[in-house]
């Protein structure tokens, strides 16, 4: 158990993709899907909590329907399958984890589900108690009702928001690639990442778009976001090649992304959302002020962009691009009346008494 062994890691999040679960043909690997029961049974036995975000519903339900282009031909064939496979999955992984004396529960969530803030905290609610009592999440996006506006689009970051639902330790992406590379790693010379301390942009340059497999809807990219999120909640992530046989239990070549301190339960969510109704642009000083702790205040905000509502969440982004998410504390018309005005003169502006800035620093995180 190389990969978050349980006395370092009491709580893992496991995310399978598609092409590992399901052959070309549409069926389920059984025999691969039950040495990853195995690896699970081996790990609860030792303590540590897992649940898995699980791919292969939309891939399996075309195949039972018979749809072209693996389900993925219009949003209502990728609902369709997604309806229909996911009762396979679900199925599958009960009698796979079943025979390993372990019980599978099901979840399913949307976007909504983990950018709503209410909503987070039922779901991290029910998260924590099925892991409490000594099952195995099965979670999965609810594709049979996401449109392409409103769902997550790929496991890798479901994966992360989940681990961050869940207060995860660690996070396993087992993929059809063993981890980052400087560049694509099908060109020639392509050298391999074992370990990232920050993501900045030359990590990110080095992410290829692709899904080698054609199956999944995630390439590098979607990685990369998914260990920003990871990070930022204090839980590390490894992107692992899950082709071997019992993928949890083997020593094989990863890059892990080391997770960063521990991020206050809320500013963590708000530095996770996938989501934002609007941004705020500012300056180069009120960029700077950002970075040492300090609320936005309209003085240093030049442009408004969207239609948000006080309370929403927004983007902050400065000259040289995204720097935070925070809850306006105005809507974006009041907002751009005070673009660049100093706080004395926004009562005059506004007709009101005005709160203290248009983020406030506690309802903020850094990106």
């Amino acid at each position: 158990m190389s990969l978050f062994p349980p006395a370092a890691c009491p709580r893992l999040i496991v995310k399978i993709g598609s092409a590992l679960l399901v052959d070309p043909e549409g069926g389920v690997r059984r025999a691969w899907l039950e040495g990853i029961a195995q690896d699970i049974a081996a790990r609860t036995a030792a303590g540590q909590q897992v649940a898995v975000v699980s791919s292969g519903a939309i891939a399996l339900g075309a195949r039972r329907l018979g749809l072209a282009k693996g389900g993925r031909a219009s949003l209502e064939d990728a609902q369709a399958a997604a309806a229909t496979g996911q009762i396979a999955l679900a199925g599958v992984w009960a009698d796979v984890l079943a025979a390993q004396g372990l019980t599978a529960a099901q979840m399913l969530v949307t976007l909504g589900d983990l950018e709503e803030r209410r909503r987070y905290l039922n779901a991290a609610a029910t998260l924590g108690r099925l892991l409490q009592l000594g099952t195995v999440p099965v979670i999965n996006e609810n594709d049979s009702v996401a449109t392409e506006e409103i769902r997550f689009g790929d496991n890798d970051r479901l994966a992360a928001r989940i681990a961050q639902a869940a207060g995860a330790h660690g996070v396993v992406l087992l993929s059809d690639i063993d981890g980052l590379y400087d560049r694509n790693p099908a060109q020639p010379g392509a050298q391999h990442i074992p370990r990232v301390e920050r993501i900045d942009a030359g990590i990110e340059a080095m992410a290829d778009r692709g899904s080698a497999s054609g199956m999944g809807s995630g390439g590098m990219v979607s990685k990369i976001a998914a260990a920003r999120i990871a990070n930022a909640a204090g839980a590390a992530l490894a992107i692992a090649s899950g082709h071997a046989p019992h993928p949890l239990s083997t020593a094989a070549r990863h890059t892990l992304f080391v997770a960063e301190r521990t991020a206050p339960a809320r500013k963590a969510w708000l530095a996770g959302g996938l989501t934002a109704a609007g941004t705020i642009h500012v300056d180069a000083g009120a960029a700077h002020a950002l970075t040492e702790g300090r609320s936005l205040l309209a003085a240093g905000a030049t442009r408004v962009e969207g239609a948000f509502a006080r309370g929403d969440l927004v983007a902050i982004a400065g000259p040289a691009g995204p720097i935070a998410r925070g809850l306006s504390e105005y809507d974006a018309v009041e907002a751009a009346r005070l673009l660049g005005r100093r706080s004395d003169e926004h009562a005059a502006l506004l007709g009101y008494a005005p709160r203290a800035a248009l983020v406030h620093r506690n309802h903020m995180a850094l990106l």
